[in-house]
C-alpha cells in the first residue's frame, strides 16, 4: 500500500512483522518508554485493548505484532497525531484489528462503554502542570506535561473502562511513584507488578513500569531492574530482546537518557 507522506513526515521501520510507522520529528516521535511499555504489557488471546494517549499509534501496533489480542483501540486528543496513527494502521494492513479514535482521556468514559476493556495501557505525560513551558499548546509539551490531563484523570478513567479483573499497564517516572501507588489503590486498581528502568547500571532509575489489576488482592511483585545501556550507545541484551531500537535523531537524546 502506498502512503503519501505530509510535510516533515518520515516512515520508520518497527522491526516487527515488517511494520512501519509514520512520524513527524518536528512534532513528536515515540521514545524508549513506549517501546518498553509495549514489551511489559501482556494481552491474552481474545483480549480487547485500549491505549490511552496513543500518539502516532506505536503501542497498539507493537502489541498487535506480539500478542493475540482480538482488537486494539488507540485514543488520542491531537488530531494530527491521530491522523498519522490511522495512516500507519492502514499502511500495515491492520484496519480491521486497530481503531484510532480522536478524543480526550478525561472523557473516555463517554466515548467508550464502561467495563468494556480487558487491557488498558498508557504512556501519560510525566511532568506536573505547565512549569517551565514556553508554549503549552505545542505537541511535545502536551505529550510530556500534564497540560490536558493529570495522572488522576488517567487512572480514574482506566478504572471505569476496565472489566472486573482487567489489567492496567503504565510507564511513568519514579519520582512520582508514591503518588502513582496511592492513586491506583484509591480507584481500586491494585498494583501487581513493577519494574524500574535504569539508563546505566550505576545511574538512578528514570522510568518505572507498573501493572495493576481492577479489584485485585494486595500483593505486588517487583521484577529485576531493566538496564538500557551497557555503555554509551550500546544497548543491553535485555533491550534487544524487547525490541531492536531505532537509530535516534542525534539532535535529540533517547528517552532513556533524559532526566
Amino acid at each position: 500500500m502506498t502512503i503519501n507522506l505530509k510535510d516533515n513526515e518520515r516512515l520508520d521501520e518497527l522491526q516487527r512483522n515488517g511494520y512501519q510507522i509514520i512520524q513527524n520529528p518536528e512534532k513528536f516521535c515515540f521514545g524508549m518508554d513506549a517501546v518498553l511499555l509495549s514489551g511489559f504489557a501482556k494481552a491474552k488471546k481474545g483480549d480487547v485493548v485500549l491505549d490511552m494517549g496513543t500518539g502516532t499509534g506505536i503501542i497498539p501496533i507493537l502489541m498487535e505484532a506480539k500478542t493475540e489480542a482480538a482488537h486494539l483501540t488507540g485514543l488520542e486528543i491531537q488530531e494530527e497525531s491521530a491522523d498519522m496513527a490511522r495512516r500507519s494502521v492502514a499502511l500495515n494492513g491492520l484496519s480491521e484489528k486497530i481503531d484510532i479514535v480522536t478524543g480526550d482521556i478525561k472523557e473516555a468514559d463517554r466515548i467508550f462503554k464502561s467495563a468494556s476493556f480487558d487491557i488498558i495501557t498508557c504512556n501519560p505525560p510525566y511532568m506536573i502542570g505547565q512549569h517551565g513551558l514556553t508554549n503549552p499548546d505545542a505537541p511535545k509539551a502536551i505529550a510530556r506535561h500534564e497540560v490536558l490531563c493529570t495522572l488522576e484523570d488517567v487512572i480514574s478513567q482506566a478504572a471505569k473502562l476496565l472489566k472486573p479483573g482487567g489489567h492496567f499497564f503504565m510507564v511513568h517516572r519514579p519520582f512520582r511513584l508514591a503518588e502513582i501507588m496511592t492513586t491506583l489503590v484509591q480507584y481500586k486498581l491494585e498494583p501487581k507488578r513493577m519494574q524500574l528502568v535504569y539508563p546505566y547500571v550505576d545511574k538512578e532509575p528514570n522510568m518505572v513500569l507498573i501493572e495493576a489489576r481492577k479489584g485485585g488482592n494486595p500483593r505486588v511483585t517487583v521484577e529485576k531492574p531493566l538496564i538500557v545501556y551497557k555503555e554509551k550507545g550500546e544497548y543491553t541484551d535485555e533491550i534487544y530482546d524487547i525490541y531492536k531500537p531505532p537509530v535516534y535523531d542525534k539532535r535529540e537524546k533517547p528517552e532513556a537518557e533524559r532526566n
